[in-house]
């Protein structure tokens, strides 16, 4: 019996990528998987029912079950209609891994007003979008008696949390956005039985790809002693899967895993602090108020 053996997932973004990856996964281990993906371009653009249509081929050739969605997830109806989707076809929902998203890099005196939108509308709206309506289905069936040891699993980035890239202001934003509403929601939803976690993963993807700096990482290679690619894909999609579980009891995680690395996270911290007796003076804090660490060293 596999460790997701009649788990029920949605997982979005699951075309390519580490979707993809989480989506065989999970049907391998049992899980009932709608694979949701657009099938748009790296920046959003376009759509293509191809990429799901493979996966799901690929699931079910493999014996294990699976259906197709190609809802934008950006749109609120369209999240809704993926969460439904997978109350229709398989009878109920346990799992949201929300893995979708699109780059459009830029640097902050130049991004164009629909850059900063797009993504953030796919990243972060998305992601809350779709787990709005999944904590709903849960609160509804908590409250008919039916808890479910529900699971979501929300995909940061190491550009909102640990490694800021220049040019990807609206993309860091969303992510970290990501890391606080994952802590918020795990906090909301726990009275419904509902975990909820996030990872900030690295790995060989076309939007890592796209990233500049990453590719001369990915063409240096990382194998471990058995000869695989540590950053491949497949390497992030257990942590997902044991996340997704119904016996796991962590909540409000967030992990960065990279190559054969797995982090636990931790938000901002009091690094320092100041202290008066009276009111604030500028000339004091400008004599006792250390510069700030440029970003990297």
């Amino acid at each position: 019996m596999g460790a997701l053996e009649g788990r029920i997932a949605v997982i979005t973004g699951a075309g390519r990528g580490i979707g993809r990856e989480h989506a065989l996964l999970f049907a391998a281990e049992g899980a009932k998987v709608v694979v949701n993906d657009l099938g748009g371009n790296n920046d959003g653009s376009g759509a293509d029912t191809t990429p799901a249509e493979q996966v799901v081929r690929e699931i079910r050739e493999a014996g294990g079950e699976a259906v197709a969605n190609t809802d934008n997830v950006a749109t609120w109806d369209g999240a809704a209609a993926l969460v439904q989707q997978a109350v229709d076809d398989f009878g109920g929902l346990d799992v949201v891994v929300n893995n979708a998203g699109i780059l459009r890099d830029g640097f902050v005196a130049s991004l164009p007003e629909a850059d900063w939108d797009t993504v953030i509308a796919v990243h972060l709206k998305g992601h809350f979008a779709v787990m709005r309506h999944a904590a709903a289905y849960f609160k509804t069936e908590a409250k008919a008696g039916r808890t479910r040891a529900g699971a979501i699993v929300n995909t940061a980035s190491a550009s909102g949390v640990t490694m800021p890239n220049a040019g990807q202001a609206n993309y860091g934003a969303a992510k970290a956005g990501i890391a606080a509403l994952t802590l918020v929601a795990a906090s909301e939803l726990e009275r419904y039985g509902v975990r909820v976690n996030a990872i900030a993963p690295i790995a060989r993807t076309r939007l890592t790809l796209a990233t500049p700096g990453m590719g001369a990482v990915f063409a240096a290679g990382a194998m471990d002693r058995t000869g695989h690619d540590l950053f491949d894909p497949s390497n992030i999609s257990p942590l997902v899967a044991y996340l997704s579980t119904a016996g796991c009891p962590i909540t409000g995680g967030v992990y960065a895993v990279q190559g054969g690395s797995v982090q636990e996270l931790e938000g901002w911290t009091v690094a320092r602090t100041l202290e008066t007796e009276g009111p604030w003076q500028i000339d004091d804090l400008a004599a006792r108020l250390p510069a700030s660490t440029p970003v990297g060293a």
